[in-house]
């Protein structure tokens, strides 16, 4: 027996109770606080109503605040034991789009389970990382000097990658790439490594701009002058850079922002969710969400540090990355900052299956904190669990 549990840690008998009291309140309290804001802006997107969004999305926050509890108690080594075979389940659903997907907005991203409209390349977001993180823990130091073992990391990105640009989604893509490339860099791949992808992904360009679709291409034409066609492909960022600049330093004040109830403001309860709110609350506004945004990253970076072993590490890292992602590509394009890209403002916009993704990267976080002194070793547990 005590070979059974010799790479397990002191913590290993965690009971029920303890496992719940460990729970990072703090960082659930702050979750539900950030959800808050977003209810209180789709109330304002259904001119004060709740419905037909914020009734929906209080629905979905309630049994994804639950799920995210769910995950969190759940042993971290059970995660690492099942981390292949979910990526490997979300690369079947992947390519189950291809087959029998349903088509929306020019795209075919989604499968109608008649319940919620699930979209796999969300649930990829979280299980690359689990995957990749799991092949990292095994990995020494010298071993990733080597590119032989980054190969297997590789593929494991390019697969999904490949089929979520062949859906397409753009956004959703590069934000596969940038989360696995978080989860490299604090696995130790060389900096010099980066820079020999990103010399070839900018020599590349040219190559990949005669594959990108039209509407792809008049996105990011639309980015570099949206002026040029103020009733067409730049509508959107147009109207939405009204509705930022007339919001001021402190709003027009709640339901009172007219870019949005006079329906000037496109997709304001999903990817233009923060235009609306910063034309509302104003400036003020729009950085207090930023700020909640920022101490709930600082949390998953602090729970990073905080954990004993490199499984739990680079889970959280990954996935505290990708929730950056989120945050900075909505608000950056927004702002006209980057193109137009379908990524939607975590637990403010509103939305199935990318509440419930965001819900469970959470909750991972928060089980790598609630084990944080279990010690996984680098050949792992799966033959001790």
């Amino acid at each position: 027996m005590p070979g059974r549990f010799s790479s397990m840690s002191q913590n290993t008998g965690l009971t029920f109770g303890q496992k719940v009291w460990s729970i990072n309140w703090g960082m659930v309290f702050l979750i539900i606080l950030i959800f808050s804001v977003g209810f209180a802006m789709l109330f304002s997107a259904g001119n004060g109503n709740v419905n037909p969004w914020a009734s929906r999305q209080a629905i979905r926050f309630g049994g994804g605040l639950l799920l995210m509890l769910s995950v969190a108690l759940i042993d971290i080594r059970l995660w690492f034991r099942y981390s292949y075979a979910l990526y490997f389940i979300a690369l079947f659903l992947l390519v189950a789009v291809e087959v029998m997907g349903t088509v929306g907005m020019g795209a075919q991203r989604w499968i109608d389970l008649k319940v919620i409209q699930l979209q796999p390349s969300e649930i990829m977001k979280v299980c690359l990382i689990l995957a990749l993180a799991r092949y990292f823990n095994g990995v020494s130091v010298e071993d990733i000097g080597r590119p032989t073992y980054l190969l297997i990391p590789l593929a494991l990105i390019a697969a999904p990658a490949a089929l979520v640009l062949k859906q397409p989604d753009l956004g959703t893509t590069v934000m596969l790439v940038m989360a696995a490339g978080a989860v490299f860099f604090c696995a130790g791949v060389r900096l010099w490594k980066f820079a020999i992808v990103g010399a070839a992904g900018l020599a590349a360009i040219p190559i990949g701009w005669q594959f990108l679709h039209d509407y792809q291409k008049a996105r990011v034409m639309t980015f570099m002058n949206p002026e040029t066609d103020p009733l067409g492909t730049g509508y959107h960022i147009m109207q939405a850079m009204i509705a930022l600049g007339s919001g001021g330093m402190f709003g027009k004040g709640f339901l009172l922002g007219s870019q949005s109830h006079l329906n000037f403001l496109p997709e304001k309860q999903t990817d233009f969710i923060f235009t609306m709110l910063a034309e509302e609350f104003g400036m003020v506004g729009g950085l207090g969400l930023i700020g909640l945004y920022i101490l709930l990253i600082i949390y998953g970076i602090a729970i990073s540090l905080r954990t004993r072993n490199q499984f739990g590490r680079l889970l959280a890292i990954g996935l505290t990355t990708n929730l950056f992602l989120y945050v900075f590509i909505n608000i950056a394009m927004v702002m006209g900052l980057i193109p137009v890209v379908g990524v939607p403002l975590p637990l403010i916009s509103y939305g199935g299956t990318a509440m419930l993704t965001v819900m469970v990267g959470l909750g991972l976080v928060i089980s790598v904190y609630v084990h944080r002194d279990t010690f996984i070793s680098r050949r792992g547990v799966t033959e001790e669990l």
